[in-house]
């Protein structure tokens, strides 16, 4: 028995003026500082002040944000004891606002220890989400990426709680978004459409939004690339977002996605720019075992092929073009990391990407030797042949 999980989802132009329906008493909202600097931080007091809601707010999270970060923003939610909580902006300010509100409702709960296997108590307070990037669908995954520094390490972390009860999905919220960003996390998009529908515990309903979302992403994204003040092509890459993380709530994502939580510990490169460089390595390498749904998926984009090979390639030829048309990496050389740097890391690497919980979801899970012949491909721009 499967359950499909998904919050109150409040979407389009002016969706951020659902604020004024939401009912409590006190509002903790984090967010980071270019946000604020944006005013976007004050379109959302101003809804809320209006319903004599108080506010206290942090704005302190990073990119890529630490344990540090989540401990700092879980003492200012305790001081404050909010009964509505709010993630306004992009993934990282959606992890540390997921984690540190969880660790609020249950207090005594350790980072290291929470557990999609383990039920939470919750119910001091409603946790909203905002997001103002289009990619990390971290705005209603049950998933977290944090960042050890101490050990070097991202951390993935799922809890069901983690999925908020209400989301806005407004798309003027994205329209400063800069190139290079729009970019970043249009290819997080494509790899959690790619890797929910290729995943082992892809499902009937998880397939339909992540086809979706690739087709919504496919023509775009690049839209959205040149021209940023495109209305539509925002809407619909915003919506594409959040699309695909419902779809990979549903189902889950794989090898490529534990590849880069591994590179992106111990290299400081944005996670969507190395997730949608990692992809086509992890699809070519699962589809290798002879049983993978890439030529299905391939299809749905209106690419026909004769086999499962053939339509692998053809869509990983599409995957790269759409990435060199928005100026992303294609390889580790390209980001511009030496390969003498590479295998310096490259024990730990291996040992980190083995144990990445994404591996568990993994069609085809690489054995240690295979992991480093990954890298080592993925840093020449080589086909993968075994």
């Amino acid at each position: 028995m499967w359950d499909f999980t998904s919050p109150d989802i409040v979407y389009g132009v002016d969706a951020l003026s659902r604020l004024a329906d939401v009912t409590g008493t006190r509002a903790f909202i984090l967010t980071d500082q270019t946000l604020v600097e944006l005013g976007y931080l004050r379109q959302v007091e101003e809804y809320l002040t209006a319903n004599n809601i108080a506010i206290r707010s942090f704005s302190q999270i990073e990119p890529e944000p630490s344990i540090e970060t989540v401990q700092l923003a879980h003492r200012a939610i305790v001081a404050f004891t909010p009964d509505i909580v709010i993630a306004l902006g992009g993934g990282s300010v959606m992890d540390v606002t997921k984690v540190s509100w969880l660790m609020y409702e249950q207090p005594g709960i350790k980072i290291e220890e929470i557990s999609i296997f383990t039920s939470y108590d919750t119910g001091k307070s409603q946790l909203i989400t905002i997001p103002t990037t289009s990619g990390s669908g971290a705005d209603m995954t049950p998933g977290v990426v944090l960042t050890d520094h101490q050990q070097g390490r991202k951390i993935v972390l799922y809890a069901r709680e983690f999925q908020p009860s209400l989301t806005i999905v407004d798309p003027s919220l994205v329209m400063q978004v800069p190139a290079q960003v729009t970019a970043d996390t249009g290819m997080d998009v494509i790899s959690h459409a790619v890797e929910a529908f290729a995943s082992p515990w892809h499902n009937d309903f998880s397939d339909g939004l992540a086809v979706k979302a690739l087709q919504l992403a496919f023509v775009y994204l690049p839209l959205a690339y040149v021209d940023g003040s495109d209305v539509k092509a925002r809407e619909h890459m915003h919506n594409a977002a959040t699309i695909s993380g419902l779809a990979m709530a549903n189902s889950s994502v794989s090898l490529g996605h534990a590849l880069a939580h591994a590179f992106g510990g111990l290299f400081p490169i944005p996670h969507g720019r190395l997730v949608g460089m990692f992809l086509p390595y992890s699809m070519e390498f699962t589809a290798n075992s002879g049983d993978s749904r890439y030529r299905k998926l391939a299809r749905f984009l209106g690419i026909s092929s004769a086999n499962e090979q053939e339509g692998l390639k053809k869509l990983v030829n599409e995957i790269r073009e759409l990435a060199r048309k928005i100026g992303q990496p294609l390889t580790i050389m390209q980001i511009g990391i030496e390969a003498a740097d590479l295998e310096k890391v490259m024990p730990e690497l291996i040992e980190k990407a083995a144990s990445d919980h994404q591996m568990l979801t993994t069609l085809r899970v690489p054995d240690e030797r295979e992991i480093a012949k990954l890298y080592r491909y993925a840093y020449a721009g080589k086909s993968v042949d075994f």
